[in-house]
């Protein structure tokens, strides 16, 4: 069975800002050791890569202008994915267009018949 400890502090919940290890002191006690809070990299919402130009902080603890680089989707999507989904709209764009100018020729070659 595992040895059982007592928080150090009055906090007794399990959340992020209370978590603790046990931890054997150089005396033989069993205590506890609070743990920081883990502090997660910024990364891109479709590929999951990191977002460079984003420092490694708390969010709390940086300014807007930290947190986002100056692109449009600064902070969520990095450069290429940006430059991928401009490519993507463009080609859409010019597939609809092509298709617009086939479905009007055809349609000007039927009313000649």
């Amino acid at each position: 069975m595992a040895a059982r400890v007592t928080y150090r502090r009055k906090h007794t919940y399990r959340t992020k800002s209370n978590v603790v290890r046990k931890f054997r002191t150089p005396g033989g006690k069993l205590t506890v050791q609070y743990m920081d809070k883990r502090v997660k990299r910024a990364v891109c919402s479709e590929t999951g890569q990191l977002l460079n130009g984003i420092p490694r902080k708390p969010a709390r603890s940086v300014t807007k202008k930290q947190r986002t680089v100056t692109r449009p989707y600064g902070g969520v999507l990095s450069g290429n994915e940006v430059r991928n989904r401009i490519k993507r709209a463009f080609l859409n764009e010019e597939m609809r267009v092509l298709k617009n100018s086939v479905q009007a020729k055809k349609n000007k070659k039927n009313k000649k018949k």
